[in-house]
């Protein structure tokens, strides 16, 4: 990442240096020696990479004592207020150690009792992303176009939101179709929210402009988990015109209790060697991204060929089919869905992990280019929204394991096996989503078009997929 570099200067990591006898070291207690204190960014990024795959092969081989050994000698080169690479570290080097806790029940619920998340921290952090990074605005530009589009004509226009926590989607939705010009529908919002304050808040926002703007207007809350969604609650009546927005939510079904069947059909995740860092060693590269993908042409990918990831198998989810379905039922006129562009949904700990270390390591970069270090704002997102989402897709396994990222190739069949067909993104939509990039000021940040579906990328590195959809009754 480019921020790796920035404080201390680019160095090549093929000069002579101490560097040129990682890939005969062993994990070892004592990290004392002065020349590994002293190390320049790039290279404590390097060997921090090194570390972190060794104790990730370790904690998978259920090796405590080497994964003791290696989570310390992290934690003495980790920072969460350092570098790029310094900040990854921190968050993965606590995922491993969660991991190894977590097969220490009595251990790990004795340190996790007193722990507590308000709701208000949950709204704020998520509104620090929002403000930060520009990903979630543009998901918004993208559906509210679909939905306009969508909607041209209709006298009647429900809306369900699967996570009714951000107002700032529908303000701009409402402001838009004040401006129609057949004038504005009756329009009907319908919220999905576990906690009844946030629903509270958004009901409250998006009313007040509703009647400044004079547009008939209603908000129905429905406080509830989307596992646990009752489909009668949404209250869609006949001759509505139906919408559904879901802004990074679906995965989070893929959770289920038959992950043993995916286990069966998944190779074992391969060990790295020091051979293998040596490897990484020779490539004068400055960001994760392109190590590892330098890397993966010397012959090792992290997922694309094993059974978990083929855009052949599905896993199987008895929720994501019923809800699915459920909203298939539901005759929508359009179905825009959001979702992070990664498969962190792999069986093997080693896959999710250098997934994982992709995919976070772009978000993090991107925070490092536009955000100062010293910011709280960005601190508390890295912290409490990235790093616990991390903690997820590397500690927990089961139905406790909700962050099941996967990529559009997989929500393209799953959907389409639901009755979904894909409706293409219009061009409008994309010129909007490129503009709201221009203003935001930073060459970084890309949006490309991919099957009729919209990619958001940081560099070159695709981020998250926005897609439209409608109910296959009406092709």
């Amino acid at each position: 990442m480019e921020g790796m570099v920035q404080d201390e200067g680019s160095s090549s990591v093929t000069s002579s240096s101490p560097l040129q006898f990682f890939s005969l070291m062993s994990l070892s207690p004592g990290l004392g020696s002065p020349w590994i204190r002293e190390m320049k960014s790039e290279e404590r990024g390097l060997y921090l990479i090194h570390l972190l795959i060794s104790c990730a092969n370790h904690v998978a081989a259920g090796s405590l004592e080497n994964a003791n050994i290696g989570l310390d000698q992290i934690s003495q080169l980790a920072s969460p207020d350092g570098d790029t690479m310094q900040r990854i570290a921190a968050y993965f080097m606590q995922a491993l150690a969660d991991r190894v806790l977590k097969a220490l029940p009595g251990i790990y619920k004795a340190l996790n009792a007193t722990k507590i998340s308000s709701v208000a921290e949950g709204i704020m952090v998520r509104r620090f992303f929002f403000d930060l990074c520009p990903f979630l605005k543009l998901a918004f530009v993208i559906t509210n176009q679909a939905i306009i589009e969508a909607m041209e004509g209709e006298k009647i226009v429900h809306i369900i939101d699967l996570n009714a926590a951000e107002p700032a989607q529908w303000i701009a939705l409402i402001q838009a179709l004040s401006a129609r010009r057949e004038g504005p529908p009756h329009l009907r919002i319908t919220g999905i929210h576990e906690q009844k304050e946030v629903l509270e808040q958004t009901a409250l926002r998006l009313t007040e402009e509703a009647e400044k703007l004079d547009i008939p207007f209603q908000f129905n809350p429905v406080v509830s988990k989307l596992e646990n969604l009752d489909i009668e609650s949404l209250r869609v009546k006949t001759g509505e015109a139906v919408a559904i927005s879901s802004i990074l939510q679906l995965h989070s079904l893929l959770a289920s209790d038959d992950e043993i069947h995916r286990k069966k059909s998944s190779p074992p995740s391969r060990n790295f060697s020091s051979a293998h860092f040596h490897r990484v060693l020779k490539m004068n590269q400055s960001t994760l991204g392109e190590l590892m993908e330098k890397d993966m042409a010397n012959g090792y990918s992290p997922s694309p060929d094993s059974a978990s990831s083929s855009p052949l198998f599905l896993p199987s989810s008895a929720k994501m089919e019923s809800f699915l379905m459920a909203l298939w039922g539901l005759s929508p006129k359009v179905m825009v869905v959001a979702e992070q562009e990664s498969n962190h949904n792999g069986s093997t700990l080693m896959e999710r992990l250098l997934e994982a270390l992709y995919f976070y390591g772009s978000l993090f970069d991107c925070l490092e280019s536009t955000v100062p270090r010293a910011s709280m704002e960005r601190i508390k997102v890295e912290k409490m929204l990235f790093g616990e989402e991390i903690k997820n897709i590397v500690a927990c396994e089961g139905v406790e394991r909700k962050e099941r990222h996967e990529k559009l190739e997989k929500w393209v069949q799953r959907l389409d096996l639901a009755g979904f067909g894909r409706v293409p993104l219009s061009y409008f939509g994309l010129q909007q989503a490129r503009r709201l990039l221009q203003s935001y000021g930073c060459d970084g940040y890309r949006i490309k078009e991919e099957n009729g579906c919209q990619v958001i990328c940081w560099q070159d590195r695709a981020l998250f997929s926005v897609s439209s959809w409608r109910c296959r009754r009406y092709d």
